[in-house]
């Protein structure tokens, strides 16, 4: 089959073996791909957890047919319309565990859109519901919320009820549209005074949550910006691995500061997230009220200028090979 695979020289195309599924896994036959900033981690070079590497296989959420499942997975049967997250989604087959395997809505949804949800869904639910222990009425800044996680971020939590959502770009043209997608006040994470923005928004409290992208860059201004025992869930790193951290007003406020990946989690742990997601949220996805923009497609045989494309930050929502 043909497969966009990691080399030292780069991302390439390559014919290589189909894979086989083992008895918790379903194989997809691929019809579109999502595209992650983990991937264009991986193609630098760096592994993602247990992913990555010369050799394998990039990509980490799509969409197609079912051909084959193992024998210990039920409710999934050959020809399901399924939405996957795991390794390998660049190719023509792949294959996923079950636990992280979905149908795809009967809403005409198609092959393309359900390929832009897995990732954003399960991260996102875990970051704002398990971790981030949102309640209704809260309120709640997504930092980078011009990503695809960002902006399923923004829906969540205003679908699970809060007061208030902030989202951050350092983009103009993108922070004008984050109201389609929830947000209540748009921010420019760039600038240095974004937190009193935030404090105004919130009477001076401080906001609840923060769901930060970013990090390094802002980790301080975050943590001006929560409210006494708030809670600041770090997802992602787009500002840097390590930087400055004031650690009085970490402890003056008392804030829980959470460190959430998927990187170091067992299958098992992996599964429950994706079936508490469900529970809460399937009712909206189906219903079209959770849904990300495509950006741009690619053909697979473009996925290193789908990289290209995601690695110049000028998309909003999501990127899609089609295969």
């Amino acid at each position: 089959m043909k497969a966009a695979v990691l080399t030292e020289a780069g991302l390439q195309i390559q014919e290589v073996p189909e894979p086989q599924p083992e008895a918790n896994q379903v194989l997809v036959r691929v019809k579109a791909s999502g595209l992650n900033r983990a991937d264009l981690i991986m193609a630098s070079g760096r592994k993602h957890g247990s992913r990555g590497g010369a050799g394998a296989i990039a990509g980490l959420e799509w969409a197609g047919e079912v051909v084959e499942v193992g024998t210990v997975v039920d409710g999934i049967k050959a020809g399901d319309r399924v939405m996957c997250s795991g390794g390998g989604g660049y190719a023509e087959y792949a294959v996923s565990d079950w636990g992280r395997t979905a149908l795809i809505p009967a809403n005409n949804m198609s092959f393309e859109q359900a390929a832009t949800l897995p990732v954003a869904l399960q991260t996102m639910h875990n970051a704002v519901v398990t971790a981030g222990r949102l309640l209704e009425g809260e309120a709640v800044i997504i930092q980078g919320a011009s990503s695809g996680v960002g902006l399923m971020g923004m829906q969540i939590a205003k679908h699970l009820g809060a007061r208030l959502v902030i989202g951050t770009s350092t983009n103009a043209e993108r922070r004008a549209r984050l109201g389609e997608f929830g947000a209540d006040l748009a921010l420019d994470s760039s600038d240095p005074e974004w937190p009193d923005a935030a404090l105004e928004a919130t009477d001076g409290q401080g906001v609840d949550l923060i769901v930060d992208q970013i990090s390094a860059g802002v980790a301080n201004q975050n943590m001006k910006a929560v409210r006494v025992l708030g809670r600041i869930v770090n997802v992602g790193r787009l500002g840097g691995f390590s930087g400055d951290f004031d650690f009085d007003l970490h402890a003056a406020k008392r804030i829980d500061y959470i460190g959430v990946t998927f990187r170091t989690r067992s299958v098992e742990e992996v599964r429950e997230i994706n079936r508490l997601m469900r529970a809460d949220l399937w009712n909206a996805v189906e219903a079209g009220n959770l849904h990300l923009p495509i950006d741009r497609t690619f053909a697979l045989d473009e996925a290193a200028e789908a990289q290209a494309h995601m690695g110049a930050n000028a998309h909003f929502g999501k990127i899609v090979l089609t295969v």
